[in-house]
């Protein structure tokens, strides 16, 4: 009785005010679950508005494990029970406190707090890396999130050992002020093209500059605004803003005008609003629409419709270049939670509007923020973007939003710009990031995390928990005057034991051993994991003091204090020349790149090792020759698509001992020469000429002068072996002519360096001519 009436109060409160209440149910796991049982009981609430977050369907609402927890992305529920025995994962926790209503009620069924920190469970044991136990696995981000729970309003704590309420969580607000002239006090802009309805519809001004900004993705009427225009519209927003409403609204005004609008989102369900605010609007339209699953028709021939991402891209890129395309408006549903890659490939529809989430509770990360922007401004589009930030799904203020940032710290950011504005590697001091010291210190952990999120396109909730309980992890950083102004996270890597290793190399997968798991399962080397590494997983400068040297500076200091204890430092990144110039620059080299691109990061991923000992230098050498030898082959099958200047960056990022010999026969000088000097061609016989690009680009010699244009040209033609047509069009030549003189022209230099006297003897016979 005392929990039902416990629940009741919360739930009344919140309902009274807008707001979301926690309840949380600490104790044996079986008397959680009667309780939560009773407690829904006694709720007014339709169990189709309750969701269970678990290992285990033990109720009849609806049930999702912890893993699935994205499903709830775009969704609202009134209750939703996380069930936290077996183990918590934060990003799954992120994403249930966002579905939660305004009025609504989030119930955690947790181990009694006190021995909660000393649980382990699942995601304790995904933290277990080897050849690290469970054992060696913390509790600390669990100390931390029982303290938020204990500290902030809102929450509700129930001792169901003890039978009594620890805390009620009610927090007595003043009542609400309703504004009496409601949705009127929202003026439909003038010249709005959209139907009044729509602006309407509207709730807060904010929703309103959403709906009116997907204006611009309608045809011009002018001269000046042309219909061949490529335009975008971002809409950000944190969770609970209307953002999708928003998305909703404008998809039906589309449609009731006799648009296609196609609709894509992660999942489904992850447009549910969007759909539910289309019919909505199509209906006060009354535009004769009708409703069937994920598509609504209108009389006037528009439609809305779902499709599947990778379905939406293969139908927006095979339409790339028609008239009409696969629909006159696409629009991108939590957006972050899609691959860059993906984001990349929507962009090749004319109109495209964007949704998304900013403080990661998707659980994917930076990735539409960090990598994507810059793709989108580089994009031939006109972009248009709006923050939403008035609150609609919750009043605001809403204390379950201010824990839940408090508590993942998706709202953590690096220190305020004066107060790094003047670092330099003069000015800062290197120290570790202990553990114990960031549970201490909340400013340096918000300091410190806020720069990797910031910073990088895969920071997530699930990243926070590994900061402070990971036992193969280590951070340091540099500060100044006491805040963190670049920052590394680190990993510790191999001194795997035999029989782990052999695992690997008969197809097993190891956790947290990135280098040694790659090039063990797939470049067939057994022994990569057996000498002791320290990988750099992250790295992050404040954007006030970049283009300084204290990314650089903190690599030395890295190595300084590991190179005694480790073989190898080793990174692992998604390639762009900027990046791999940066870490060859500070001694890092290539030893492999991925053939196939990174789901996050839209790029391919290279691999990159700065040896420190004899058997760090013999695991470097073995993989940077075997990697000289097979890039040019790569280049035809899996790297086809490699970017030129990606390739370029990739091989002077190669050891430059690890050069390949030039093997070619005197047959195979005068092919190469004859085309350079003479009327040769490249097309009768590729395979020497490739061998020569890649010892040219490993060596990387200084006598060797080719404009940018030029190495382009080697890559693009002589090792991946496009067409001639797409590498003078890429290129800008006039012709296919003019692109085959220009590549003999670009082997000539290679030819005086390399050329043995067969070749020079071609050379200097078109040369007396």
């Amino acid at each position: 009785m005392i929990v039902e009436t416990g629940a009741t109060a919360l739930f009344e409160e919140a309902t009274a005010v807008d707001e979301r209440r926690v309840l949380v149910l600490a104790g044996n796991r079986e008397r959680g679950y009667e309780a939560l049982e009773s407690i829904l009981d006694a709720l007014p609430v339709p169990i189709t508005e309750t969701t269970l977050v678990g290992p285990e369907d033990r109720l009849r609402c609806e049930h999702l494990p912890q893993a699935n927890a994205s499903e709830l992305l775009g969704t609202t529920r009134t209750v939703i029970a996380l069930d936290a025995h077996e183990g918590l994962r934060p990003n799954a926790l992120g994403k249930v406190v966002g579905a939660v209503d305004g009025g609504g009620l989030l119930v955690l069924l947790t181990p009694p707090l006190e021995e909660w920190p000393d649980r382990r469970g699942a995601f304790d044991g995904s933290l277990a890396v080897p050849p690290f136990s469970l054992d060696d696995v913390t509790g600390r981000f669990r100390t931390r999130l029982v303290e938020t729970l204990r500290a902030h309003r809102g929450i509700g704590i129930v001792d169901l050992e003890a039978e009594r309420i620890v805390d009620d969580g009610l927090t007595e607000p003043a009542p609400k002020r309703v504004d009496g002239s409601g949705e009127s006090s929202l003026e439909t802009p003038s010249n709005a093209r959209f139907p009044a309805d729509a602006y309407e519809a509207c709730l807060t001004g904010d929703q309103r500059d959403a709906v009116e900004a997907f204006e611009s993705l309608l045809e011009g009427d002018t001269a000046e605004d042309s219909e061949d225009q490529q335009r975008a519209v971002v809409l950000e927003a944190d969770r609970g803003r209307g953002k999708s409403s928003a998305a909703g609204l404008a998809a039906g005004a589309f449609a009731a005008d006799g648009l296609d609008v196609l609709v894509t989102a992660p999942r489904s369900r992850n447009a549910a609003e969007l759909f539910d605010r289309a019919g909505e609007l199509l209906g006060t339209l009354e535009a004769d629409a009708t409703i069937d699953g994920r598509t609504i028709e209108t009389g006037s021939g528009g439609r809305v419709r779902y499709l599947e991402p990778a379905t939406a891209v293969e139908r927006i890129e095979s339409a790339a270049g028609d008239d009409r395309g696969p629909a006159d408006i696409v629009i991108v549903d939590e957006a972050a939670a899609l691959p860059v890659s993906v984001l990349e490939s929507l962009l090749a529809a004319d109109r495209v509007a964007f949704a998304t989430t900013i403080h990661g509770y998707e659980g994917a990360g930076r990735g539409f923020s960090v990598r994507f922007r810059d793709r989108l401004a580089e994009s031939d589009h006109e972009v248009i973007e709006r923050t939403l930030v008035e609150p609609i799904r919750y009043a605001a203020g809403d204390p379950v939003e201010v824990w839940a940032f408090r508590a993942l710290l998706l709202d953590a950011r690096p220190p305020v710009e004066p107060l790094v504005a003047d670092a330099t590697p003069e000015t800062v001091a290197y120290r570790s990031l202990e553990p114990d010291d960031l549970l201490a210190d909340d400013r340096l952990l918000r300091e410190a995390f806020g720069l990797l999120v910031l910073a990088h396109y895969r920071t997530e909730p699930n990243d926070l928990a590994r900061l402070l309980d990971a036992p193969n992890l280590e951070a340091r950083a540099l500060v100044h005057d006491g805040h963190v102004v670049s920052v590394a996270l680190l990993a510790r890597e191999g001194n795997l034991p035999p029989e782990t290793r052999a695992m690997m190399y008969e197809g097993g997968r190891i956790r947290g051993n990135m280098l040694p798991d790659v090039l063990t399962s797939q470049l067939r080397d057994e022994a990569a994991g057996e000498s002791a590494g320290l990988r750099v997983v992250r790295i992050a400068t404040h954007h006030a003091a970049r283009s300084r040297g204290l990314g650089s500076h903190l690599l030395e200091r890295v190595r300084e204090e590991f190179e005694s204890v480790v073989d190898w430092l080793g990174t692992g990144f998604g390639a762009t020349p900027g990046l791999l110039e940066f870490w060859r620059e500070n001694g890092y080299r290539t030893v492999h790149v991925s053939t196939t691109r990174n789901d996050a990061s839209g790029e391919y991923s290279s691999l990159m090792v700065a040896p420190t000992s004899d058997a760090g230098r013999k695991l470097h050498d073995r993989h940077a020759d075997w990697f000289a030898r097979r890039f040019p082959v790569l280049c035809t099958d899996a790297l086809s698509d490699l970017e030129p200047d990606v390739a370029r960056a990739v091989l002077r990022s190669v050891d430059a001992d690890a050069a390949p010999e030039l093997g070619l026969s005197a047959h195979d000088w005068r092919v190469v020469a004859g085309a350079a000097y003479g009327p040769g061609l490249f097309d009768a016989d590729p395979g020497p000429f490739r061998d020569l690009v890649v010892r040219y680009f490993v060596e990387n010699p200084d006598d060797v002068d080719l404009t940018a244009r030029e190495e382009r040209l080697l890559v693009l033609r002589a090792l991946q072996g496009r067409p001639w047509e797409a590498v003078a069009d890429r290129l800008e030549y006039h012709s296919s002519g003019q692109c085959m003189r220009a590549l003999g022209g670009a082997f000539c230099p290679l030819v005086d360096k390399y050329g043995s006297d067969a070749a020079l003897e071609v050379r200097e016979r078109f040369l007396e001519e």
